[in-house]
């Protein structure tokens, strides 16, 4: 594909996915496929249009609204909405591409997409929000539906946001649909939604440690580095101290909190950061409340420590630069895998799979695959809004585990078949690609959108 200057991000994406087909067989078994990857490329269509809202002093602001409808090869379009500031085309390009290959992998019929608007929450009242939630919701009303396209939340974009969202929808349809998740559970919501990402980011690396180990090792014992302190860096910690191992980082915009003597944060010191986040406040203000724990200012956690075994970047993309991966491969860490998406710049994901490749001391695991629970639990509270049901916690979770687990093999296996040098640590990038990249390939050719 022709270079895309002015989508950085979206090109990256681009680049990342095409760099992974190099050393495999994929186009050697499947060259009627190469082509693909540019048709691919482009969004089935783009929707941009203009919010105008109401602010509390009674004057009119406006903003930018997208929704990116990448692919429907699967199924109805399915991605978040990001309400920040940042939000550009070409990051909402790089997310619903992103969200194509992710959503295959869980074996769910959904197809890929994403939306948002540059619209920044801070400092807004709850009633700007609800007004601006509103007018949003008007214009986006006119593109999505339960068997169409079936937004979710994403940055900035909660539990508050959903509900403004829907009602609005409700109003404007007259209808009672599932045309968004991560609503409450009183009108349609799921159970473990809200732990999905963090709980099946964990999940994932479970495997990825049980593999590499021939079963001989766990979360037990192991020193972990997360990053960022919202929804997904949240449940990760806490389910990576339920299984035993020890959270020695959490982190936001502005800083990093680091273990100054190995110790864990708790489960109590999680829920201490879940109400900073809730009402908006910098993780800093905890300073106080962590005596084992050093604030850096302006710094990531990721060259902070000098021995880690587990690094979970939980925040943004490209959160882990080159020089940083470097350091994470002398620190001694043997698992990288994402619960952001694109966490990990182009540079560093050649870093560490170079270590993988050369020296097996190191296995990274790509956001599209590591952190797809958070959309499959999506898709399972479509599937129990279409049948009017609410499935018990325990069947969630146990459907969860399941997904990601079926995905963490998947990746495996088709690493395996395309690789070209048979190795201990497959590139479980490639697997993810290539496995994601063959079942919309095969579904387009099947409905006759690529011959």
């Amino acid at each position: 594909m022709s270079q895309i200057p002015v989508e950085p991000e979206f090109q990256q994406a681009y680049d990342e996915v095409l760099l992974s087909f190099k050393d495999t067989l994929l186009f050697e078994k499947r060259p009627n496929l190469e082509r693909l990857m540019e048709v691919l490329a482009i969004p089935e269509r783009v929707i941009q249009f203009r919010v105008t809202w109401e602010d509390d002093n009674g004057h009119i602001q406006v903003n930018r609204g997208y929704r990116v409808q990448f692919n429907s090869a699967l199924g109805p379009y399915k991605g978040g909405l990001r309400f920040h500031p940042t939000v550009n085309l070409s990051i909402l390009k790089f997310l619903g591409y992103e969200q194509v290959f992710k959503n295959a992998l869980t074996g769910l019929n959904m197809g890929g997409g994403k939306g948002g608007s540059d619209f920044d929450p801070k400092g807004k009242s709850d009633s700007e929000i609800r007004r601006f939630c509103q007018a949003f919701m008007t214009e986006l009303s006119r593109h999505i539906g339960a068997d169409t396209d079936v937004p979710a939340g994403d940055i900035n974009v909660g539990g508050r946001e959903i509900g403004y969202l829907f009602g609005q929808y409700k109003h404007l349809k007259n209808v009672f649909e599932g045309v968004l998740t991560g609503k409450g559970l009183a009108w349609g919501g799921s159970l473990i939604r809200p732990e999905a990402t963090g709980f099946g980011l964990v999940y994932y690396v479970e495997k990825m440690i049980d593999y590499a180990t021939d079963g001989k090792e766990n979360f037990t014992g192991k020193k972990v580095l997360v990053s960022g302190s919202g929804n997904v860096a949240q449940y990760a910690a806490l389910k990576v101290i339920q299984l035993g191992g020890s959270v020695l980082s959490l982190s936001d915009s502005k800083g990093s909190f680091i273990s100054k003597n190995g110790k864990s944060f708790t489960a109590e010191d999680i829920n201490k950061v879940a109400e900073v986040k809730l009402a908006r406040k910098e993780l800093k203000v905890l300073a106080s409340e962590f005596p084992d724990f050093e604030y850096h200012e302006g710094k990531r956690p990721w060259t902070l420590v000098k021995q880690v075994d587990v690094a979970l970047p939980c925040a943004t993309q490209n959160e882990v630069s080159g020089e940083e991966a470097e350091y994470l491969v002398k620190a001694g860490c043997k698992y990288v895998a994402e619960g952001s998406n694109m966490g990990s710049t182009l540079e560093a994901v050649k870093i560490f799979e170079a270590a993988r490749r050369e020296h097996a001391t190191i296995w990274y695991g790509p956001g599209k695959a590591a952190n797809c629970g958070g959309v499959a639990v999506s898709g399972l509270e479509m599937a129990q809004n279409s049948q009017r049901v609410t499935w018990t916690q325990a069947k969630v979770d146990e459907k969860l585990k399941e997904i990601m687990t079926n995905c963490f093999y998947l990746c495996l296996d088709t690493a395996k078949d395309y690789g070209k040098v048979p190795r201990k640590l497959p590139s479980l990038v490639a697997g993810a690609n290539i496995a994601g990249f063959i079942k919309v390939a095969d579904a387009m050719i099947d409905q006759g959108d690529f011959y």
